[in-house]
C-alpha cells in the first residue's frame, strides 16, 4: 500500500489538539496521525501512516472489531478502555473512541490517555470551582459589608453616650472585631477590585522579589534554592498580582516548614522551566511557564488536600485560608492554573502560564 505523502488539509486541525487522534479506512489501515499520536507512540508521522492501527494495541482484535462494526454502520460511535503500545516504554492506558465520519471509508479514533484524562477532569474542576468561589466571595462580602458597616457605627455612637469604663471596653471590642471583619472582607475583594495592570513581566524579576522577602522575615533557618532557565522570555502580565500569588505561596510553605526552620534544614525551592505542547483549561498551549515552589515541609494534611484552593480552608491555626485562593484567582487572570502535589517531606506547587 503506498503511503501518503502529505496529508489532505481538512485533517491537519487535528494536529492541534492534545488528544490522539488516528484517522483509518475500516481495514485498520492508517490514513492520517496527528503529532500527538506521533509523540505517544515514540515514531514518526511516515511510519504510522500507512500501518495497521490495531497493531499498535495490545489487544488488536478488539480495535479491528469495532472498526468493521462502524464501516458496517453499526453503530455511529463506540467507547472502550485499552493498551496502547509504545516504543521503549510500557503500553499506555487509553480511552478509545471509534466514531464515523461523513467521508465513505474514513473512520475517526480518538485515544484519551486515561491519565490525562484525570488531569484534564482535576484542572476543570479547579476552573470550575475558582470561579463559583469568586461569585460566592464578591456576593458574600458585599452582603457582610453594609450591616457591618451598621453595627461598627451603632458601637461607636453607644460609646459616646456612655461613661462607664467597664461597658466603654465592651463597645472597643464590638468596633475591633467589626475592623477585623472589614479587613477580611476587603481582602476577599481585593482580586475583583484592582485592575489587571499588565506589562512585561519576567518571571525571574517576580521570583527574587518574592525570595527577598522571604528572607526577610524568615532570615535564619531556611534556604531558598534558585533552579532558574533563563531562556524563559518575558511576557504579558501583571507583575505585582504575581509577586503576590508567588508569595501566597511562599509564605504558606515556610509557615508549614515552622519545625525544619527551627531545626535548621528548611529548604524552598523556586524552579522554573518551559513547557511544551500542554493541554489545561480543555486549551492547548505550544508554549507554558512552569514556576514550581516546592519546600520540604510535613505536606499539606489529607483532610484538605481536595480543598485547599477553597476560600477560607486553612491548614494552619488561626489562618486565614485565602492566600492560595487569591493566588489561585491572580494565576487564572493571567489564564494560568495553579495544582499542588503533596506528600510528606516534599510539597510541589506548580503554576502554569501561556507562554507567547
Amino acid at each position: 500500500m503506498n503511503k501518503p505523502t502529505s496529508p489532505p488539509a481538512y485533517f491537519q486541525p487535528f494536529d492541534l489538539l492534545a488528544t490522539l487522534v488516528a484517522v483509518v479506512r475500516s481495514d485498520g489501515s492508517v490514513l492520517f496521525a496527528n503529532s500527538a499520536l506521533e509523540d505517544a507512540l515514540g515514531t514518526s508521522r511516515r511510519t504510522i501512516e500507512g500501518s495497521q492501527l490495531p497493531d499498535c494495541f495490545t489487544e488488536p482484535q478488539i480495535l479491528q472489531n469495532a472498526l468493521e462494526g462502524a464501516g458496517s454502520n453499526e453503530f455511529a460511535a463506540l467507547r472502550y478502555d485499552a493498551w496502547l503500545k509504545r516504543l521503549n516504554h510500557d503500553p499506555l492506558p487509553v480511552h478509545v473512541i471509534v466514531a464515523q465520519t461523513e467521508r465513505p471509508g474514513e473512520i475517526i479514533v480518538e485515544l484519551l490517555p486515561l491519565e490525562a484524562q484525570a488531569k484534564q477532569d482535576r484542572e476543570e474542576r479547579l476552573i470550575d470551582q475558582a470561579q463559583a468561589n469568586k461569585e460566592l466571595i464578591r456576593n458574600l462580602a458585599h452582603e457582610i459589608k453594609n450591616p457591618l458597616g451598621g453595627i461598627r457605627g451603632a458601637a461607636q455612637l453607644l460609646q459616646m453616650e456612655i461613661d462607664s469604663r467597664d461597658l466603654t471596653e465592651y463597645t472597643q471590642v464590638i468596633i475591633h472585631e467589626a475592623d477585623r471583619l472589614q479587613t477580611l472582607v476587603d481582602r476577599l475583594l481585593a482580586p475583583h477590585r484592582r485592575p489587571h495592570v499588565v506589562g512585561d513581566v519576567n518571571i525571574h524579576e517576580v521570583c527574587e522579589r518574592v525570595r527577598s522577602l522571604i528572607l526577610a522575615e524568615f532570615p535564619r533557618g531556611l534556604k531558598v534554592v534558585r533552579e532558574y532557565d533563563i531562556s524563559i522570555p518575558e511576557f504579558r502580565g501583571d507583575r505585582e498580582q504575581l509577586i503576590q500569588a508567588v508569595l501566597n505561596i511562599a509564605h504558606n510553605a515556610c509557615q508549614a516548614l515552622a519545625e525544619r526552620i527551627a531545626a535548621g534544614d528548611a529548604q524552598l525551592v523556586f524552579r522554573t522551566r518551559i513547557a511544551r505542547q500542554v493541554t489545561f483549561g480543555k486549551q492547548r498551549y505550544r508554549l507554558a511557564l512552569e514556576l514550581h515552589v516546592i519546600d520540604n515541609g510535613p505536606g499539606v494534611p489529607d483532610s484538605i488536600k481536595d480543598r485547599i484552593f477553597y476560600p477560607l480552608v486553612s491548614g494552619r491555626e488561626g489562618g486565614s485560608g485565602l492566600g492560595l485562593t487569591l493566588a489561585q484567582t491572580f494565576v487564572q487572570q493571567h489564564h494560568g492554573l495553579i495544582e499542588c502535589e503533596s506528600v510528606a517531606g516534599r510539597t510541589d506547587f506548580k503554576i502554569l502560564i501561556p507562554l507567547p
